[in-house]
């Protein structure tokens, strides 16, 4: 986890440099554009500290007080990532209304879309590399960060082409108009996020995809066993939990079963590499108790 600390760590670095950078033109150029997007660029920098400090929590061990780890460290975090983002639009789209009532002049254009640009590639860039680790280890707090600075990469571009038109225009309108549409497409951006950040909190099940895949790999063995049922699953950052009954042959013994089990868990962390696997394994007689009770 020291790598992806780092690169989480990167995405802090690049994200201060381009939230300075951002408001010291927007305040100079009086964009209300740019001022928005350096806004939602504080954002992804809070974004960035919470993905940093809650990658380094819920990478810790299970402990006494916490047995199933820290992994949900992650999903609050990104939970708050997208409250932050959604009152920002808020915020955003009250700023912008006032400035249509009274619009203004804007200062050395030019300079505001260079900085948008500047901060466009560069945001580009890291992304990429959040993004590419996020999937590596399954984070969802990495996965939000890398959405932010990518959306970061879409609106200041946006900023930018707006810009340019305001400058062949002389309508000035178009700088807080820009601003509300952008207010609004990152929180709508901030509800998809949530969506994926939040149900873990309530231990809700993986996709049916995974756990198709799941029951896919646990039926390369059916020869083995005799029947699974009763198959639970849920994620904590990233960590997926997966229980599952077995029902085995009467007549099998403890060391077959067991090896049985150890090569089912053993290919399921080839596709789910973080997984904490839970096998409950019941002798045939069971079995006919489990259909009666399901009939």
């Amino acid at each position: 986890m020291k790598k992806t600390s780092h690169i989480a760590f990167l995405s802090v670095l690049s994200n201060s440099f381009v939230v300075i950078l951002k408001f010291i033109v927007g305040l100079f150029t009086g964009s209300i554009a740019v001022i928005s997007e350096a806004i939602h660029s504080s954002l992804d920098l809070l974004a960035s500290l919470i993905a940093f400090v809650s990658v380094r929590i819920s990478s810790k061990p299970a402990d006494k007080e916490h047995p199933y780890g820290h992994g949900k460290v992650e999903n609050i975090s990104g939970t708050i990532e997208t409250l932050l983002i959604f009152v920002a639009g808020v915020w955003i789209i009250y700023e912008c209304i006032h400035k249509l009532i009274s619009p203004e002049p804007i200062k050395l254009p030019f300079l505001a879309v260079a900085v948008m640009v500047v901060g466009a590639i560069l945001n580009f860039v890291v992304s990429r590399i959040v993004k590419k680790e996020a999937e590596r280890v399954r984070s969802i707090a990495m996965k939000s960060n890398a959405f932010h600075l990518l959306t970061d990469v879409y609106t200041s571009l946006g900023v930018a082409g707006g810009l340019l038109l305001v400058y062949l225009t002389e309508w000035y309108f178009l700088d807080p108009l820009i601003g509300i549409i952008l207010a609004i497409y990152i929180m709508f951006e901030a509800v998809k996020l949530m969506k994926e950040a939040f149900p873990p909190l309530l231990d809700a099940k993986l996709s049916k995809t995974e756990e198709e895949q799941i029951m896919q790999i646990i039926e390369q063995y059916k020869e083995e066993y005799l029947e699974i049922h009763d198959l639970k699953t849920r994620r904590a950052g990233a960590t997926e939990y997966i229980e599952f009954h077995m029902v085995v042959r009467s007549s099998e013994t403890i060391d077959i079963i067991h090896d049985l089990c150890d090569r089912i868990e053993k290919q399921i962390t080839q596709s789910f590499e973080q997984a904490h696997i839970s096998i409950h394994v019941e002798p045939e007689q069971e079995l006919k108790g489990y259909i009666n009770m399901q009939s």
